[in-house]
C-alpha cells in the first residue's frame, strides 16, 4: 500500500488495480480496512480507528483515493465531491485515435444494474444522467494514445462508457469493448490527481499518484512526469 499524502484530517493512497475501496460481495479485504490497520499500527492506537470513504474508484482502475481521518473532514469532503468542488484528472490509454485531439464529451448515461454497466447516448433518455468530460491527447506511441481527462461530472463508469461511445475503449476494458484483457486484470485508466481546498485548513491541496510500474505506462508518460 502506497500512502501519498497524510495530515491530521485526510489521507490519500495510490490504489492498485487489484484493490477494492470498500467491501463488496467478493468478500475481499477492502483498501479502507487495510488502511485502518496501517493507521492503528503506525500510531499505536488502542481502540478503533476512524476512517471514512470520501469517493470511490472502480476496482480495475488505479490511482488517487482520498480517505477522511475525522468525521468533520468526512462530512465536508463528501459535500465537496457532491458539489463538484474537487478537481479530478485521469490518464487513459486507448488504442484507437480519438476523433479530435481535444474535445468535450457530453452524453446521457443509463446504468444497467444487472450488467453493472453504463450505456452512453447522444440524446437524453428517461432515467439518464448527464455526463461531461474533457479529454486531450497528451502522448502517443506507435500503437497507443494517452488521454488526459478532466472529469466534470461523476457518473457510474463515466470515463469508460464515454470513451467507448466515441470508439476508444480503454486498453484492457473488456466490459466496454476492448478485445483483450490486461495481464494484471486491470484497465489502463489511472486517477492521476485530485485538487481541492482542505476541509479544515482551507489551504489548496494537490495530490498526484504515480502511474503503475508497467512498460507502456512508462513510455507514454516519460515526458509528462
Amino acid at each position: 500500500m502506497e500512502v501519498i499524502y497524510e495530515d491530521n484530517h485526510i489521507i490519500a493512497v495510490n490504489k492498485t488495480c487489484k484493490e477494492i475501496v470498500q467491501g463488496d460481495k467478493t468478500g475481499d479485504t477492502p483498501l479502507s480496512e487495510t488502511l485502518k490497520l496501517w493507521l492503528k499500527e503506525k500510531y499505536c492506537k488502542p481502540g478503533n480507528v476512524f476512517l471514512g470513504v470520501t469517493h470511490r474508484l472502480d476496482r480495475p482502475v488505479s490511482g488517487v483515493v482520498v480517505f477522511a481521518k475525522t468525521s468533520k473532514a468526512l462530512s465536508r469532503m463528501n459535500e465537496m465531491f457532491r458539489e463538484g468542488d474537487v478537481k479530478k484528472s485521469y490518464w487513459a490509454i486507448v488504442k484507437n485515435c480519438p476523433p479530435q485531439e481535444e474535445d468535450e464529451l457530453i452524453h446521457w448515461l443509463v446504468r444497467n444494474e444487472k450488467q453493472n454497466k453504463s450505456f452512453a447516448y447522444d440524446r437524453e433518455k428517461p432515467g439518464a444522467k448527464k455526463a461531461i468530460l474533457h479529454y486531450k491527447v497528451v502522448s502517443k506511441s506507435d500503437n497507443y494514445f494517452l488521454l488526459e481527462i478532466d472529469l466534470k461530472t461523476g457518473r457510474h463508469h463515466q470515463i469508460r462508457s464515454q470513451l467507448a461511445k466515441i470508439g476508444c475503449p480503454i486498453k484492457g476494458d473488456l466490459k466496454y469493448g476492448y478485445p483483450r484483457s490486461n495481464p494484471d486484470g486491470g484497465i489502463c485508466l489511472h486517477a492521476r490527481s485530485v485538487s481541492f481546498i482542505h476541509p479544515v485548513s482551507k489551504e489548496l491541496v494537490e495530490i498526484k499518484a504515480d502511474v503503475p510500474i508497467d512498460t507502456l505506462w512508462q513510455v507514454l508518460t516519460k515526458d509528462l512526469l
